[in-house]
């Protein structure tokens, strides 16, 4: 095979409680891209659609991510990438996790899966790097892996697996102004008290317990964030308003996803999911800016293979 076109999922990242080491993967939003092996050695992006990014491969998330994994791998081809972007740029759903994920699983399948998906994170984490300034896996991991996972160390880089219970669904609003993570992560603190540490640290553990035990009171009453939503909320319009209306039709809880602007709730059948999204919608059409409001499953697989 020479070319392969792919679907590569949106992630909520942080998933409240988990900042920088929790993700899951959505199922109904996502990215396309075209990888085509070619006779000229190197990596070149031939296309973009649907987003004003750079076509320079070093400048690129995608491109970044690709030029370490062909320095790791010395294939006797190269690859020319196309990119149609359905994920808005800085909309807190992993935007940039999809391309570099999708760049590295592409090249990777074309060279006959020489490495693992979990062994692809480290590379997209490179196209992380470039986008937001930190090496974080807590979008590009559940994009390549599905589910929910988890980053237990990131050195050395550690990521397990976490099936979603079934009836699992996420709600997701993205309010249409753009919030870039390097800029959401400049107004974290460095230090935090004992007793915030330990709060969260608290609501992870249930978080991961309620997963596993398809536990839904569990999972919500876990998502919960001490550490970075106090800060982080002011920067995003409406947004307690958006998570007590959501609540209010159901859901189990909610927070901010990734760095965002976009909000997210998780709720326990499609039913409620979509009146949890309606009733964010309703907050933030009450103060006139746009938005756009996703409902989906959570994806199991990760990045598909497209026909």
């Amino acid at each position: 095979m020479d070319t392969i076109k792919i679907f590569c999922p949106a992630t909520i990242a942080n998933v409240s409680c988990g900042f920088d080491v929790l993700g899951l993967c959505l199922e109904s939003i996502g990215d396309e891209m075209i990888i085509t092996k070619t006779n000229e050695k190197g990596v070149r992006i031939t296309a973009i659609t649907g987003a004003d990014l750079p076509f320079e491969t070093e400048k690129n998330v995608a491109g970044v991510a690709a030029l370490a994994l062909i320095e790791k791998l010395q294939p006797d081809y190269g690859f020319e990438i196309q990119i149609h972007k359905k994920i808005k740029a800085g909309s807190g759903i992993g935007s940039s996790a999809a391309s570099a994920a999708g760049a590295v699983f592409g090249i990777n399948y074309l060279l006959d899966n020489p490495l693992t998906l979990k062994e692809l994170i480290p590379f997209a984490t490179e196209g992380e790097k470039l986008a937001s300034g930190t090496a974080h896996a807590d979008n590009v991991a559940p994009a390549l892996l599905g589910g929910f996972t988890l980053v237990r160390s990131y050195e050395p880089l550690d990521v397990i697996s976490i099936k979603a219970p079934e009836e699992l669904y996420a709600s997701v609003i993205h309010p249409q102004i753009e919030l870039k993570t390097i800029d959401a992560r400049s107004v974290l603190r460095e230090n935090i008290s004992l007793k915030k540490a330990t709060i969260q640290c608290g609501n992870l553990g249930g978080l991961i317990s309620g997963l596993y035990t398809n536990d839904y009171e569990l999972i919500g009453r876990s998502l919960h964030d001490e550490l970075v939503e106090p800060v982080r909320s002011i920067l995003i319009p409406k947004f307690k308003e958006l998570k007590a209306a959501a609540k209010a039709e159901g859901a189990l809880g909610g927070g901010i996803s990734g760095s965002g602007p976009s909000v997210f709730a998780l709720s326990k059948g499609r039913e409620t999911a979509q009146k949890a999204a309606t009733a964010m919608a309703a907050v933030m059409q009450d103060i006139g800016v746009p938005f756009e409001v996703h409902v989906s499953p959570i994806n199991p697989t990760g990045i598909k293979i497209l026909p």
